[in-house]
């Protein structure tokens, strides 16, 4: 089974930042791996912007051996990758100064009927003043794009001045706020299991359904990112986005058109519909955790404080986060959503784990054995994929012995195709003007209302963060958390 190529219109992509991490690692591999898939059309141009002088000669050079690296296919040849490198181009431009922007002009205006996109991957200390400059040196165009990573913000009044200040630049229908999770396979698959299928959906609600976890684990520490981790955290890193936008798709209606607006609509109102954990519920629904030294993959890895450093010690920053939280309307009142998140745990993994109700009467006798409730676990990350556990008889003879089985749907093994990074669909979405993966600008906004109280409780309680040594599961007051309630953590094999 192969996916249908549709060429997308001449474009011109302009990365801030392009001679960063993100562009060299996820950015240009996605596009080339789209490139090498057909999907650009020849006049497509790749413009890189860095503060940093440099040449494009030098510039495609660099990105061939970030290609050469991140490739994973065999059969991808050193032509595909040189034919990909002629899209390149670099332009030294400063974010801070008008310093550079007339060359990025004059190339643009070359190409005045392309659509263009402007790429912010860089700090986001930055995004205003470029956008700011994009306007300025009048690059706005009808068919311009801006795309912006996250942070977006730190909290509702960063993200709302934020938001204020580039929507004086582009209209809402030209921004895209990237969350590179909604570009998983898997994420999309939620809303085709959910709305394509007469099984599901009847039973999507409180009276079928006990609870629902997220997990978003990680087995590396913060590694180079330590600078940036620090002021963030994982509740600004990961729950506030990732997260959260995995609990909305999880909790929203049926749109009613088919149009992006509608979805995003919907999930506004899965995010208005949380139940605020205020400074009282804090303590009961919420866990907090900070990584100590420990072992993963067999071998000794510093604790947090040790990778900082010098920087700031102690740090209140948490590095993994458990908490309950219920979206109060008719379909879901009294299902807890248990989300995690954390660095050095066991695993990397991302799933989503859906516990239906057990049964409300068991037929068999004692000697069949436990009847676990059915579960939905649909896989993220490594090895995307989903699968429904169900209760059968063991075969062979001597009774009826019941035991769990899962019906495995693994997307690589089932379609026997390359599973595209999320970054190769949203790249493109950006260009055929789709924003139905993109976040909006009330639904950021809304999110950081219902975070921002947490975070002002943990602050003002002066608590530090619970200890937990790399390579487990985080605090144990995050098992606790779960097992108050008669319910356990989902792990493979559990």
């Amino acid at each position: 089974m192969t996916s249908r190529i549709i060429v997308t219109e001449p474009f011109d992509y302009v990365v801030f930042g392009g001679t960063g991490d993100l562009a060299r690692r996820k950015l240009m591999p996605a596009l080339y791996h789209r490139d090498l898939a057909g999907q650009l059309p020849p006049s497509a141009r790749i413009i890189g912007v860095s503060h940093r002088p440099g040449s494009t000669d030098a510039y495609r050079e660099e990105i061939g051996k970030a290609l050469t690296e991140a490739s994973a296919r065999t059969d991808d040849a050193r032509a595909a990758i040189d034919r990909f490198l002629q899209r390149l181009f670099l332009v030294t431009a400063d974010g801070r100064s008008d310093d550079g922007w007339a060359e990025l002009r004059v190339l643009l205006q070359a190409r005045p009927d392309s659509i263009r996109a402007f790429y912010l991957a860089t700090a986001p200390d930055l995004f205003d003043q470029i956008c700011r400059r994009i306007g300025a040196h009048g690059l706005v165009s009808e068919r311009a794009r801006l795309v912006v990573e996250k942070p977006f913000g730190t909290d509702f009044a960063s993200a709302h001045a934020l938001n204020e200040a580039i929507g004086h630049i582009f209209h809402e229908t030209q921004i895209y706020r990237i969350d590179h999770y909604l570009g998983k396979e898997t994420v999309q698959n939620l809303l085709a299991l959910r709305f394509a299928n007469a099984l599901f959906e009847p039973l999507w609600n409180a009276g079928h359904i006990d609870h629902v976890q997220i997990t978003v684990a990680e087995a590396l520490g913060v590694g180079q990112r330590v600078g940036y981790y620090d002021t963030a955290g994982a509740m600004r890193d990961m729950v506030q986005n990732h997260l959260m936008q995995l609990l909305c798709l999880v909790g929203m209606e049926p749109r009613s058109a088919r149009d992006a607006d509608a979805l995003r609509d919907e999930k506004l109102k899965v995010l208005r519909s949380l139940k605020p954990i205020d400074g009282s519920l804090v303590p009961a629904l919420t866990v907090r955790g900070q990584y100590r030294a420990g072992m993963a993959d067999g071998a000794a890895v510093p604790s947090y404080l040790e990778e900082l450093g010098e920087r700031a010690q102690p740090s209140q920053t948490e590095t993994f986060i458990a908490l309950k939280a219920e979206i109060a309307n008719w379909r879901w009142a009294g299902v807890p959503f248990y989300l995690r998140t954390g660095k050095r745990l066991p695993e990397r993994v991302s799933e989503i784990v859906i516990t239906f109700r057990a049964i409300p009467h068991s037929v068999f006798d004692g000697a069949a054995g436990p009847i676990s409730p059915n579960r939905l676990v649909i896989r993220l990350q490594p090895d995307e994929g989903i699968k429904l556990e169900l209760m059968i008889k063991d075969p062979g003879p001597g009774g009826m012995r019941l035991r769990q089985v899962p019906l495995d749907m693994s997307f690589s093994d089932t379609f026997g195709v390359h599973v595209p990074e999320a970054y190769e669909r949203l790249l493109l979405d950006v260009i055929r003007g789709d924003q139905t993966l993109f976040m909006r600008r009330d639904e950021v906004e809304a999110a950081w209302g219902w975070v921002d109280p947490i975070i002002a409780a943990w602050q003002a309680s002066g608590e530090p963060p619970r200890p937990y040594p790399a390579g487990t599961w985080g605090p144990s007051a995050a098992i606790a958390l779960i097992e108050r309630d008669g319910r356990t953590w989902h792990e493979d094999g559990a």
